[in-house]
C-alpha cells in the first residue's frame, strides 16, 4: 500500500512538472526576435561656408592675360590675333565661343545656361580693340582679362541665371560692336542686365590726381584716384546695388595682401542725356534698348595720363587695384547670377 502511495505521488509530481512546461512542447515556439540591423546614418557633412564663398580671382592669371595682349589691337590682322587668343582661352575653360560678324568687325559671344529657364541672363562684357599706336593694357586688356577670369571662375558654377560673355570689336570706332550686339532684339528678350568693363586697372594715389566730369554731382570716396566707378541707369538700380554690396560678399582672403578698392556707384537718370560723359562706352547701346547695364571703370582719362597713349603698357597697371577691381566684378556677377527676381527698378506705388 505504502509503495502504491509513493508511486502515485511520483506520477502526480511528474504530471505537475510536465504541466508547467506543456506549452513548450505543443505550441510553436515564438520566433526569435529579429533585430534588424539598421545602418547608422552618418550625417552628411554640412557644406562648409567656403562652398558658397565667391571664387577668388588670380592676380597672376589676370596679369598674364594683359601680357599676352601687349600689342596694338587696331588693324584687321591684330584684332584677328586677339580673337584667336580670347577664343583659345575660353575653350580651355570649357566654353564654346562663337564669332559674330558685323559690317565693321567681329564680336565674340559665349553662353553658359542657368538652372532656371525663366530667370533672365546676366552678360559680362568688354571691348578688345585699341586705338592706333596704343597697346591698350588698361584700355582695354584689363577689361578683357576680367571677363576671362569670370569665364574661368564661374563657367562651371551652376546658378539660376544664365551667364553670357561678350567681347566687343570696334568700340574705339564708335561703339560699333556693342551696337551690332544689341541689334539682335531676340537675344535681348532674355537679357536681364549687362556688366561692361572699360579700363579697370589704373589707380593714382596723389591727392587731386582724379578729375570729374563737369555738371555731374559726385561725392568721391577719397581725394585720390583709388576707387572703382560703377555707372548705371536709374531704371535698373538692382545692378548698381549688386556692386554696392560686392565688398560684403563672403570670400577667402584676397591673397591676404590685397584689398578691394572703394566703389563709387553713379545712378544716371534719363539714359545719360543730361550727362554725355557717361555714354562713352559699350553700356550705352544697352540703355537705349531698355536693357539695364553698368559701366565698371577706373574713369579713364579722368585719372590716367596713359589714356590712348603708347605708354598704356602692362607696367602701368596697378596690381593691387586691378586685382581688387576684378574681385568686385566677380562678386557682383556671382550675386546677380544667384537671383531670380526682375532687375528693373519698381516705380513707387
Amino acid at each position: 500500500m505504502r509503495k502504491w502511495i509513493w508511486l502515485m505521488l511520483l506520477v502526480l509530481m511528474t504530471v505537475a512538472v510536465l504541466g508547467s512546461r506543456g506549452s513548450t512542447f505543443f505550441e510553436q515556439r515564438p520566433s526569435p526576435t529579429i533585430v534588424e540591423r539598421i545602418p547608422v546614418e552618418t550625417p552628411e557633412p554640412q557644406p562648409s561656408r567656403e562652398v558658397d564663398i565667391t571664387p577668388q580671382v588670380s592676380t597672376d592669371k589676370l596679369l598674364n592675360h594683359i601680357q599676352k595682349l601687349n600689342f596694338q589691337r587696331y588693324t584687321t590682322k591684330e584684332r584677328s590675333l586677339t580673337r584667336t587668343y580670347i577664343t583659345t582661352e575660353l575653350k580651355k575653360f570649357g566654353w564654346k565661343p562663337k564669332l559674330e560678324k558685323f559690317s565693321d568687325g567681329v564680336n565674340i559671344f559665349a553662353e553658359r545656361l542657368g538652372t532656371n529657364k525663366a530667370a533672365k541672363a546676366i552678360l559680362v562684357a568688354a571691348h578688345y580693340d585699341t586705338v592706333a599706336s596704343s597697346p591698350g593694357a588698361d584700355d582695354n586688356a584689363s577689361g578683357v582679362a576680367v571677363v576671362l577670369e569670370v569665364a574661368r571662375l564661374l563657367g562651371s558654377r551652376p546658378t539660376p541665371r544664365t551667364l553670357q560673355l561678350a567681347f566687343f570689336d570696334q568700340e574705339e570706332a564708335g561703339l560699333l560692336g556693342s551696337q551690332a550686339f544689341v541689334s539682335k532684339t531676340a537675344r535681348l528678350q532674355n537679357l536681364g542686365g549687362a556688366i561692361v568693363m572699360d579700363m579697370v586697372g589704373y589707380a593714382c594715389y596723389t591727392p587731386g590726381c582724379q578729375k570729374y566730369p563737369a555738371g555731374l554731382p559726385v561725392t568721391p570716396p577719397s581725394d585720390k584716384g583709388d576707387f572703382l566707378a560703377v555707372v548705371g541707369d536709374t531704371e535698373h538700380l538692382s545692378l548698381l546695388n549688386a556692386f554696392q554690396n560686392s565688398q560684403n560678399t563672403p570670400s577667402t582672403a584676397l591673397n591676404k595682401q590685397e584689398s578691394m578698392p572703394a566703389v563709387l556707384t553713379l545712378p544716371i537718370p534719363f539714359k545719360g542725356l543730361l550727362t554725355p560723359d557717361t555714354l562713352r562706352s559699350d553700356h550705352a547701346p544697352f540703355w537705349y534698348q531698355g536693357v539695364g547695364a553698368v559701366l565698371v571703370t577706373d574713369t579713364a582719362n579722368l585719372r590716367t595720363p596713359h589714356y590712348h597713349q603708347p605708354s598704356d603698357v602692362p607696367a602701368t597697371i596697378e596690381r593691387s587695384f586691378f586685382t581688387g577691381a576684378a574681385q568686385i566684378v566677380v562678386n557682383a556677377t556671382s550675386a546677380l547670377l544667384e537671383k531670380n527676381q526682375i532687375l528693373e527698378t519698381q516705380p513707387p506705388s
